[in-house]
């Protein structure tokens, strides 16, 4: 099979180089400014507050893309080195302390990819040369958005529910005119919104049923690779129209992949991640728990909350692990 290559996918696609400066890499966080910023404070009411990320190295790994490996936590220090008398707190008058190490993926857990992550055509989000991308990331890294974080209003978007699912099932899409319809059902308004999290139900598949069920949903093997055969919405130039009118600031999900893996529209794999990232310099979040969000969204009749997040102060870093905070 001949496969299109990007710039012939994403030839009609927007693009925001230029729009804050030649010299910008931070994209399209440039939205939130303090006006915006108040303005999401203000949707909140009740002081209700839920973390998004999941668990990074716990008793069951979190959900991974098959190139990396789970996240791994020691201990370096414990009650078991005093103990064994391999340390020695008498100096210090007996107490005692704990210390550890985490290895993991900065795409392997709850997290958002710098706008560096991905290019084609050898550039990068506003035109910086991917060979600056060697030995780690000189333009457009996660430390660049850790520099003020994120901080804005948020919409949700419950697919799953809208759907009356569970999930969303093996290479289901999600169109635009979907997420339209899920968004008027709700009765908000996206085109008002800096953070947009969009539910299929995919994570909790995982950590409901047992990762053997979700593997055996979503595993297989294509063009000689390992994937994972997600659903979600694809690139299309309406969908990155309608991200662009809304002048979104980051777009995330609760999947691995934030879009249908093996595009039906494009035959390709993730064509939306270059156009959001390489073109709008929109950041992608992924792997995050949505359900009690949702729960509560659902029971209140509010799809609207104050999004806060920021990654690690990464110097180069091609993403960078999270735990957001929306608070309602």
């Amino acid at each position: 099979m001949e496969f299109q290559p990007i710039e012939k996918i994403l030839a009609n696609a927007p693009s925001n180089w230029g729009r804050w400066g030649e010299d910008d890499e931070r994209g399209a966080i440039n939205l939130l400014t303090p006006e915006r910023i108040v303005a999401a404070a203000e949707t909140v009411s009740e002081g209700k507050s839920f973390t998004l990320g999941i668990e990074i190295a716990g008793d069951q790994s979190a959900p991974r893309w098959p190139t990396r490996a789970p996240s791994e936590h020691f201990m370096t220090l414990d009650k078991g080195y005093v103990e064994s008398g391999k340390v020695n707190r008498d100096h210090v008058g007996g107490w005692e302390s704990s210390d550890d190490v985490l290895h993991a993926y900065n795409h392997g857990t709850t997290h958002v990819d710098a706008l560096g992550h991905v290019w084609y055509d050898d550039k990068l989000y506003n035109g910086f040369d991917a060979n600056s991308t060697k030995g780690g990331l000189d333009r457009c890294d996660i430390a660049t958005v850790a520099e003020e974080g994120i901080v804005g209003k948020g919409v949700l978007l419950d697919v799953a529910r809208h759907r009356d699912v569970d999930y969303l099932g093996r290479d289901e899409r999600v169109t635009v005119d979907e997420l339209r319809a899920c968004a008027d059902e709700q009765d908000v308004d996206v085109t008002d919104a800096d953070v947009l999290l969009v539910r299929m139900g995919v994570i909790e598949l995982f950590y409901d049923e047992g990762d053997a069920v979700y593997y055996e949903e979503y595993s297989d093997t294509w063009h000689g690779s390992e994937i994972l055969r997600e659903p979600g919405p694809t690139y299309t130039d309406d969908l990155a129209n309608w991200f662009a009118d809304a002048d979104l600031a980051l777009y995330g999900t609760d999947s691995i992949s934030a879009e249908q893996v093996v595009s039906e529209e494009t035959g390709t794999r993730t064509p939306l991640h270059p156009a959001l990232l390489r073109d709008l310099g929109v950041l992608i979040s992924e792997l995050n728990w949505l359900q009690d969000l949702a729960a509560d969204c659902a029971e209140d009749g509010r799809y609207e909350f104050m999004y806060v997040a920021s990654p690690p102060k990464l110097d180069g870093g091609t993403g960078g692990i999270l735990n957001p905070l929306a608070v309602k």
